[in-house]
């Protein structure tokens, strides 16, 4: 079994006879393992293990650190090639497959885990979607800011798609539209033409009729206030929330206290109905934050 030396759930294993073919061979069918031949008459090598203790506290279990202390396992070093110390080797399928030798910078220890570690886009994803399965709206708002950064990182156009699709079905129209715009023309692919397509059906089918005769209403009238919150209201409830928070947010500006707080009061309830974290809240909330403060 192999003997774990901090916290991390397998994260580093000090390497002894007994479990060296669970930490070197059987666990890197699994997951990379990264394996330091070191010496403890060596400062440089200590300092090496040192960093990659961080490292692998820092990656929580993504790699297994096995430490394999020469002075008491020389043979295994000898077995498996090692010719000088410090060495890194990095293990899969039971195989070394890299490594360094001699003393490391942290951006050569970097560089080498990025070659076997899934990147940061597809971890975010994978939270994503498990975000997404759930109906609590947090998650939802937490789904989306999640995807963004695994856009903004990989330019997987299944990605953009994906975001794009969650606005529609939301209602959200104008991201959406924004977020199909983001994918270069040559990536645009049959699930974004779907999606686009759906964008101009939704748009095609316009507005409720409540909405329509209180923006008829507000255009007679623009200084009542009781039409602009029954329309911001409205436009929230058909899925318009931005357009709502933009009818809002200038009579903010002008007045804070506007009716008594109830447009302010009005305003929240948005933001809150779109769920802690959502872009769009946080957005419009920075900017409430500003006339308050």
């Amino acid at each position: 079994m192999i003997n774990e030396t901090n916290t991390s759930p397998e994260s580093i294993v000090e390497v002894t006879m007994a479990n060296a073919q669970a930490a070197l061979i059987e666990a890197s069918v699994e997951r990379p393992v990264l394996a330091l031949f070191w010496s403890q008459r060596s400062d440089v090598c200590i300092a090496l293990k040192q960093l990659l203790e961080a490292i692998a506290q820092e990656k929580a279990g993504k790699f297994l650190l096995a430490n394999v202390n020469t002075d008491e396992l020389a043979g295994i070093a000898s077995q498996l090639g090692v010719q000088s110390l410090p060495t890194l080797m990095v293990l899969q399928q039971g195989q070394p497959v890299d490594g360094l030798a001699g003393d490391q910078t942290e951006a050569n220890v970097r560089a080498l885990l990025d070659k076997f570690l899934p990147p940061q886009w597809q971890e975010d994803l994978s939270a994503a979607e498990k975000l997404l399965a759930t109906d609590d709206i947090n998650d939802q708002a937490k789904a989306i800011a999640l995807l963004k950064d695994a856009w903004a990182e990989s330019k997987q156009c299944s990605l953009a798609v994906l975001l794009a699709d969650i606005y529609l079905n939301a209602g959200r129209l104008d991201d959406c539209e924004a977020q199909l715009k983001a994918v270069p023309i040559q990536d645009r692919q049959s699930a974004w033409l779907q999606v686009e397509a759906k964008l101009q059906l939704k748009r095609e089918a316009g507005k409720a009729p409540e909405i329509l005769a209180l923006e008829q209403a507000l255009a007679a009238t623009p200084d009542d206030l009781a039409i602009v919150q029954q329309l911001a209201v409205a436009l929230a409830q058909d899925k318009h929330h931005q357009e709502a928070l933009e009818l809002l947010f200038p009579v903010l500006k002008k007045n804070l206290g506007a009716a008594d707080g109830a447009v302010r009061k009005t305003f929240q309830d948005i933001l809150a109905s779109l769920g802690k974290g959502d872009p769009l809240a946080v957005k419009f909330q920075r900017q409430l934050y500003a006339l308050i403060y």
